[in-house]
């Protein structure tokens, strides 16, 4: 019926006589016929039919749903029948795994690592080969590992019961608590871990405010079905246990369920205690795993609860997005980090340039998106545009919040959260830097950097602010205004972690204060993961992208980049997605030379030789490895990413700050000397030599996005590195 290659239809075969047969069938009634999606063979040891389950779960959701009546009442009520249902039918389904336990649901015990796992699979895939050739050498091959399995579980059971007397055990089983005493009873752990988080994420509040009503806009089935569609796949439930797979199932009739779910939600500004429920799981950062202080917190908060916080993020972003200004580019549409790198980098060069002096105050806000009043926040939002019904809306999902700390495979009692964002919440991001523009509009005055025809006062991307001043005095002003308004809105400036630097051709004494404590200034730091110097070069960033690479390669050495068992496939996928972003980040902002250019190429070949199996004594050109590995020139890539940015700053519509300091000249007279070699300069020159366009036309061909991205994609390797290779055939 469903055409499969052999070794997926027949159920019995015997390898020796070439027998094979089809024994064991599957007998389904033809009502049911129609929602049959496909049934084969799973070869190993046990032979099962393998159906698709999410054409079984559709089918269940469909009886389950058929089941519901039209009207139930309260959101509570619908809430109930919905998700009980919707679970109900995963199980019927795929059946239940409880997280952290191995099959039927018992605790995975300590012992079970990747060698023993290794080794059990090596031992099952010699007893299959033995059952079905049944010569002695494969006997004995089966035998040997079924010895070696013996010895390697030994081991490693050895080794965690070493481990656990020293007292090397799992952040859940011991920890300090408030008073410095060690607790280890899971009763007095779980607490901490609640209290922790209680503390943490519940300072002072300050009062809310009310807002008139206005007329309902009610939530299409369109709206929702567009955002369950937008779902990624994998990601963890909420208290409700249902995953983002079980909606992304959903038939019309499951999903104008949960559109009428919504819509009772708007229009009675209460929502379900599930969808403002938070599951808190701490992750380990640095230092003592017995600290909770060491330990991030991540919230799982319900899926069904942030498909309706998507619909209210749609309808809240248009009514602010004008409102905010430019200078912000975190969480903002066809904005992003590199926007906010290129305007500071473009500053610097300019000012070095000119002689122009830049003091700089880089600012770090004590758990900004956990510390947002509340009250404050209804208010920054009815001046920003967000009034009636869907202000009421957005609070609803904070009116009742609460959350509960996961550990191991513990939880603690609900506790109520008062203070802050909720973090994994679609709507968060637009109401934190809605927030944090308040803010900075308020703190803005006549202080600031002159750069050209404009005055750049600061830099924010969410809460990493950088404030620019051309002296130490106004930046001593501006940074006052700054925590006032900080602390005005419940928020407050880190004095041990924010930072002072000056760019001036002369050194120069930046000595600037918050609430008495003096901050540190320094000769260079990190601003969005990008090193900035006191002289406004990057040579020491490509220097520290090329030690990261290093660092990483180093880490997963064995473990991948010459570990036999895994396929260059594999290595290649890590390599594309860790290895090469680690090396390139912040490319675009690079000016490129010949030592440059051979460290960038040592670096990725580096990690290409050892996946191909090469040596620096086999003596293999670049090239051939590359070739054999199907791998693009890394400098290509990079000389890619430059000009696609250029492109993006032509096209940039006026009012965008990273085009319109590209198009600006900074004021001043130039110093004695041969001045650097400036970005602008650099990737003219290099359209010119790489894709033949000349200066005086590069902007009429970069305006035509399609023409651009064409030139782009045909983009030829360099002349001299095929000349190189020609020498060397």
């Amino acid at each position: 019926m469903f055409k499969h290659k052999g070794v997926h239809q027949y159920t019995w075969y015997q390898d020796t006589l070439g027998w094979r047969s089809m024994i064991d069938l599957v007998i389904v009634s033809s009502d049911l016929r129609p929602h049959v999606l496909d049934t084969r063979v799973k070869r190993g040891a046990e032979l099962s039919t393998d159906h698709h389950l999410v054409g079984g779960l559709q089918l269940h959701l469909r009886e389950s749903f058929n089941q519901i009546p039209r009207e139930v009442g309260d959101i509570e009520s619908e809430w109930t029948i919905f998700s009980t249902s919707i679970v109900d039918a995963a199980i019927q389904s795929c059946g239940r795994k409880v997280s952290g336990a191995g099959r039927g649901g018992n605790p995975r015990t300590q012992w079970w690592t990747l060698e023993v796992r290794d080794a059990v699979k090596l031992k099952k895939e010699s007893y299959r080969a033995w059952f079905a050739q049944g010569t002695p050498e494969v006997a004995e091959a089966y035998w040997q590992a079924k010895r070696t399995t013996a010895v390697v579980v030994s081991e490693a059971k050895t080794r965690v019961w070493e481990e656990f007397e020293r007292g090397k055990q799992l952040s859940a089983n011991t920890v300090y608590g408030g008073d410095g005493e060690l607790l280890v009873s899971t009763g007095d752990i779980v607490g901490r871990w609640k209290e922790y988080f209680e503390d943490l994420l519940n300072p002072t509040d300050t009062p809310s405010v009310e807002e008139p009503e206005a007329e309902n806009q009610i939530i299409t089935q369109a709206e929702v079905t567009e955002v369950v569609q937008q779902l990624l796949g994998g990601k963890a439930p909420g208290v409700d246990e249902i995953r983002p797979e079980y909606l992304k199932s959903l038939d019309v009739v499951g999903l104008s369920w949960l559109t009428r779910l919504c819509n009772i939600a708007w229009q009675s500004g209460t929502v379900p205690l599930d969808w403002v429920t938070g599951v808190v799981v701490p992750l380990f950062k640095k230092g003592d795993r017995r600290v909770c202080s060491n330990y991030r917190g991540i919230t799982l908060l319900s899926l069904p609860g942030k498909v309706y916080s998507r619909v209210l993020e749609r309808r809240v972003r248009p009514l602010v997005e004008p409102r905010i200004q430019e200078e912000q580019c975190g969480f903002r549409p066809s904005r992003g980090t590199l926007d906010q790198l290129y305007t500071l980098h473009r500053v610097l060069e300019g000012s070095w340039e000119f002689a122009q002096p830049v003091h700089m105050c880089f600012v770090d806000l004590e758990k900004a998106f956990d510390r947002v009043p509340r009250g404050i926040l209804w208010e920054v939002l009815w001046e920003y545009g967000v009034r009636g019904p869907l202000l009421r809306a957005v609070r609803s999902l904070y009116n009742r919040s609460r959350s509960l700390v996961h550990i191991a495979s513990c939880k603690s009692d609900l506790f109520p959260v008062h203070v802050g964002l909720r973090q994994g919440c679609p709507l968060s991001p637009v109401l934190f830097i809605v927030f944090m523009d308040r803010i900075s509009r308020r703190s803005q005055g006549l202080e600031g950097v002159r750069f050209g025809d404009h005055r750049i006062s600061s830099l924010i991307f969410a809460d990493d602010v950088v404030l620019l001043a051309s002296s130490g005095l106004d930046l001593q002003h501006a940074l006052g205004h700054f925590a006032a308004e900080c602390e005005a809105a419940g928020m407050r400036v880190s004095t041990s972690k924010s930072e002072a630097m000056v760019l001036d051709r002369k050194k120069v004494a930046c000595t600037l204060q918050v609430g008495g404590e003096v901050l540190p200034q320094v000769e260079e730091l990190k601003y969005l993961g990008v090193l900035f110097t006191s002289e406004g070069r990057m040579d020491c960033e490509i220097d520290r992208r090329i030690g990261a690479a290093a660092a990483v390669m180093q880490s997963m050495y064995r473990s991948v980049v010459v570990k036999k068992e895994l396929s260059r496939k594999a290595k290649l996928s890590i390599y594309q997605s860790i290895y090469a972003p680690t090396l390139t980040y912040g490319h675009e902002l690079w000016v490129m030379t010949e030592r440059v250019g051979s460290q960038i190429q040592a670096a990725e070949m580096s990690f290409l030789h050892r996946v191909a199996g090469c040596s620096l004594r086999d003596r293999v050109r670049s090239f051939v490895t590359r070739e054999e590995l199907g791998v693009e020139l890394l400098l290509l890539h990079i000389e890619r990413g430059q000009l696609r940015w250029l492109g993006h700053l032509f096209r940039m519509p006026p009012g965008r700050l990273p085009g319109e300091v590209f198009r600006a000249c900074p004021t001043g007279k130039r110093p004695r000397g041969r001045p650097r070699t400036r970005w602008r300069d650099y990737v003219f020159r290099l359209a010119w030599e790489r894709l033949g366009v000349p200066p005086e036309e590069l902007e009429e061909v970069a305006r035509e996005r399609e023409v651009w991205a064409s030139l782009l994609r045909l983009l030829p390797r360099d002349p001299a590195l095929d000349k190189q290779k020609t020498m060397n055939e």
